[in-house]
């Protein structure tokens, strides 16, 4: 119901927004581009896809994810054949176990989850979407009501959702195109917040789960990652901005590439027919990549009426109007639009980020923290759209509330943190 609320008040509230430009402010064509609109026409003053456009780009997403979903989730179907699943779920218990109460011990929803949430960490979005949808769909098993979310798939998602990175390498590598004097400087500030988000999704979806995390287990495995992020950072410190795209490189890769060869030795030692396990996986992946397209194509397309209808302008010169009002420091306020088009969608945040480095410079506090807020959270309304789309979760309860939430204290952890740093 809450998705249902949200999605109508995109679509009402850009349409609004459009008619007033177009009846008060003499924005005559502003309809039109809404509709047919296309970025990549020269025409288009607002460089923006309309509707029509973006129900082709929501299809040929999920087309270009066909190949992505079936290679990866082939490979956990000879995974789970072969045991491995299992064993990675023993290991996590201890820690999911207090996290996700409603989990069965040993369930392979939670060697899913801690392959979706260490391909996040490393930066393979590639590999954490598959991870990620198989994770939805073991504990779419549990789930007593098919149609509504359960606690452990809102825990999840929530976590998924924050971001949890170690390396910002797009960010970085953006930045080092942009002449940046230290492209790497956002990267500490990226790590505290992403870390932050995390750790404030765990708490407030807790509150409402009336889960204790004041237990031995929990605060052990929290100390023992943070020790870990902790060692990575100081030897990735030490790195320049080439250097450290060689580590992560390096690191992200090689990982898939040894998960791999550990997932098909595991078979061969247990005598797993291994191509067939792989195809039975695969066509789930393709069948999952078919389902999410109405999802997908609906969020989309109210995505792109806020866009095209200039809502996203309006609401940041309020912001602003109201920090200047107050005589407050507003050189924060440039940097929002990434912020607020961030829970969107990340290829719009992304052109944000640019666009900011371009207008205020590089090396300026509004491109450092557009840079932060691009690389400490994730896009929420595509990860709801598409996560719960693949299980046809049509009630999401407090999920989206919980994530928003999460990253408005993202944000103003970003913003202190960057005038900590930068200012």
């Amino acid at each position: 119901m809450a998705l249902s609320r949200i999605w109508s008040a995109f679509i009402i509230v850009a349409i609004v927004v459009a008619s007033i430009k177009c009846f008060f402010f003499g924005q005559s064509d502003i309809f039109s581009w809404m509709v047919i609109g296309k970025a990549d026409d020269a025409a288009n003053p607002l460089k923006l896809d309309g509707i029509i456009q973006t129900c082709w780009v929501s299809v040929e997403l999920c087309l270009k994810l066909i190949g992505i979903l079936a290679l990866f989730m082939g490979l956990m179907s000879i995974a789970e054949k072969a045991g491995g699943i299992r064993l990675l779920s023993r290991i996590v218990g201890p820690f999911f176990s207090k996290l996700f109460p409603d989990i069965p011990k040993g369930h392979p929803s939670m060697g899913h989850m801690i392959m979706n949430f260490s391909a996040n960490l490393l930066g393979l979005d590639n590999a954490a979407t598959p991870f990620g949808l198989k994770a939805m769909e073991s504990l779419q098993e549990l789930n007593p009501n098919k149609d509504t979310a359960s606690n452990a798939q809102i825990m999840f998602l929530c976590l998924h959702a924050a971001g949890l990175s170690l390396i910002p390498v797009s960010v970085i590598a953006i930045r080092a195109s942009q002449n940046a004097s230290n492209p790497t400087d956002i990267f500490i500030p990226c790590l505290i917040v992403t870390f932050v988000g995390t750790m404030a999704a765990m708490l407030i979806v807790s509150f409402k789960q009336k889960i204790n995390l004041l237990q031995p287990v929990v605060i052990g495995w929290i100390f023992g990652l943070s020790l870990i992020i902790a060692t990575l950072v100081l030897y990735i410190r030490s790195l320049d901005a080439t250097g450290i795209q060689s580590f992560s490189g390096i690191l992200s890769n090689g990982l898939i590439l040894f998960i791999f060869l550990v997932i098909v030795l595991g078979a061969l030692y247990k005598k797993i027919d291994v191509f067939d396990a792989f195809i039975e996986g695969a066509k789930n992946g393709f069948n999952t990549a078919i389902n999410i397209i109405p999802y997908l194509v609906g969020m989309l397309v109210a995505i792109s009426l806020l866009r095209t209808s200039g809502t996203f302008d309006v609401v940041i010169n309020g912001i602003k109007s109201i920090f200047v009002y107050l005589g407050t420091d507003t050189r924060f306020v440039e940097g929002l639009p990434t912020a607020l088009i961030r829970p969107l969608s990340g290829g719009a945040a992304r052109g944000m980020m640019v666009s900011t480095m371009e207008t205020y410079g590089a090396d300026s506090f509004a491109s450092r923290l557009s840079g932060v807020f691009q690389g400490a959270s994730d896009t929420t309304f595509y990860v709801v759209a598409v996560y719960f789309g693949s299980v046809q979760i049509k009630n999401t309860r407090y999920a989206i509330g919980a994530m928003l939430l999460a990253d408005l204290v993202g944000v103003c952890t970003a913003i202190g943190i960057c005038y900590l740093f930068f200012g």
